[in-house]
Order: C-alpha cells, then structure tokens, then sequence
C-alpha cells in the first residue's frame, strides 16, 4: 500500500526517481511496471494490476455516454507505461510534466493502491485547502463512517 508524502526532484530529462518504499510495493506486487496518467490537478501513477483493474471497469461503461467518452479521452489516452530504470527512475514526457504543472521540486502522495505526483508548490496550497475544508478531522471521519 503507498503511504505517505516524499519529495523529489525531476531532473532536466524529466526522469523521476520513485522512492524505495514505494518500489518495494510494487516489487511485492510481483510486477514493477507503472502506468502513468493525467489527473485534475497533478499525475496519478497506477501499478499496472490497478490499472488494468481500472480499464475493465471503464470498458463495461457505455461508449456512448459523452462523460464516459471524455473521460477516456482525457484519463485514459493519456496513461503512459513504465519500466523503472536501473535506478528505480521513469522518464516523464513533457507532455504530462505540462499538464500536471511539473517542474523542479513535486510531491509524491500515496493514495493506498496508487500515487499522485504533484508540483510541489501546488501540492503544499491544495494541501492547506483540504486542511481548511476538513476543519475538525473526527467530524468528517465520522460522515465518512470511519
């Protein structure tokens, strides 16, 4: 299960190395390959088990609806796989680093069966918005029924 929050740098190719504790989920996971997407405010990295659970519930969804087709134009086309290199890095194309905002420093953010990479400035604002949202974190434990 990814936990937790760890900072990287992209380099100036756009490689991004993925920390050792969340490697080591995906080597329990028998398989290290990654899929990585576009999400709304930053990228969300699937390993390839979730995300080929996640394509099986998107192709049972109605082709003609249009926010089934927009969703798969947009989250689905944009998902990319990865091997990690020999040093547990992938290489972001600019294409997603543009869309998510990805410059310097991001964020990693495990999500339980996935992660989110953010920008690390934007991560840090969205963070305090959430916070500020929450307000008393027993109260929305309980509407969720936590």
């Amino acid at each position: 299960m990814f936990t937790g929050w760890v900072t990287n740098t992209l380099d100036a190719k756009g490689r991004l190395a993925i920390p050792a504790r969340f490697r080591e989920v995906l080597a329990q996971k028998g398989d290290e390959r990654l899929v990585v997407t576009a999400s709304d405010k930053c990228l969300v990295a699937y390993p390839i088990e979730e995300w080929n659970a996640l394509i099986e519930k998107v192709a049972k969804l109605s082709q003609f609806n249009p926010k089934v087709q927009d969703f798969r134009r947009y989250f689905v086309s944009s998902g990319t796989e990865y091997s990690l290199d020999r040093q547990g890095r992938i290489l972001i194309p600019s294409s997603l680093r543009e869309t998510a905002g990805l410059t310097g420093q991001v964020q990693l953010v495990g999500m339980q069966s996935n992660f989110e990479i953010w920008d690390k400035d934007r991560w840090l604002q969205d963070r305090e918005r959430i916070r500020q949202d929450f307000g008393d974190l027993s109260s929305v434990m309980a509407e969720l029924g936590l």
